[in-house]
């Protein structure tokens, strides 16, 4: 009966509870993770708020220890679970939050490139506060920098160079705008796979091998995908059999589908005598 009762109370205490409230509560317990656990003003039966450790300050030098006091910012509520996560690292840095909460998805951002990672770019905005911590503001993870694929993010974009780029969404976690640059730019592959049909005859570069097929580049720029059973009239057991990266091969549309944007080719039914 004591059980179901508390489950009713951290109910009702949470269904007041709203993502960007503020709240204010003490530390109750910290956690081998490096968060921390917290009891929340008006409801000090147990610990409902938690904030990881990447929500903590990022100050660094700011003790959390048993007891303290603290204020944070509600960044996500389960209720079925009867947990509240929160930042603190939220209320130390007001008007980042209030910039990137005030950003809707599809909004066009304009910064600079301000670092080059090996998991995303970071990009400075031109309007809103600096980061505390991090390079920039804005961030783009690899397969939202462009339609094409590539191999170095320094294939596409430079440290220093102005980009324009659609909002996503906030990051929470990290206090930064996720952005893709991609979604700024034309799609090649729509544009171009609207005047494509099924059995057009096209002609592209082998760009890169792979055991079940090879990768070719179009004249569009963009690549399709020539699957090991269709690289030659005959059986192979490899792509290296029949063609090498950097050969001209001749090709027929097999398949387009608008959805994955996938282009599937065919060199055995194109005609023989051009590009191999």
């Amino acid at each position: 009966m004591g059980e179901a009762s508390d489950e009713r109370d951290v109910r009702a205490f949470l269904a007041a509870v709203r993502v960007g409230d503020v709240c204010r509560g003490t530390v109750a317990e910290v956690m081998r993770s490096g968060g921390v656990a917290i009891t929340l003003d008006g409801f000090a039966t147990r610990p409902l708020g938690t904030v990881g450790p990447s929500d903590l300050s990022w100050r660094g030098s700011v003790a959390v220890e048993v007891g303290r006091r603290v204020t944070a910012e509600v960044i996500a509520v389960d209720r079925e679970a009867g947990r509240v996560r929160l930042s603190t690292a939220a209320t130390e840095n007001p008007d980042l939050w209030s910039f990137l909460k005030g950003l809707a998805r599809g909004d066009l951002l304009s910064g600079v490139v301000s670092a080059i990672e090996a998991y995303g770019v970071f990009v400075a905005l031109d309007d809103g506060p600096a980061h505390p911590v991090l390079p920039g503001v804005g961030f783009i993870t690899f397969p939202e920098l462009s339609w094409r694929r590539f191999e170095d993010a320094r294939d596409v974009v430079r440290v220093g160079q102005r980009v324009s780029c659609e909002f996503l969404q906030f990051d929470s976690e990290n206090g930064e705008a996720r952005l893709s640059l991609r979604a700024a730019r034309p799609d090649p592959f729509r544009v171009f796979a609207e005047g494509v049909t099924v059995g057009r005859r096209l002609s592209g570069r082998v760009t890169k091998l792979v055991p079940f097929g090879v990768f070719v580049e179009l004249a569009d720029g963009f690549e399709g995908f020539v699957h090991l059973q269709e690289l030659a009239a005959t059986p192979v057991d490899s792509p290296e059999d029949v063609v090498q990266v950097g050969d001209d091969v001749a090709l027929v549309v097999a398949g387009i589908d608008l959805e994955r944007r996938t282009l599937t080719l065919s060199r055995r039914q194109a005609p023989r005598g051009r590009g191999g």
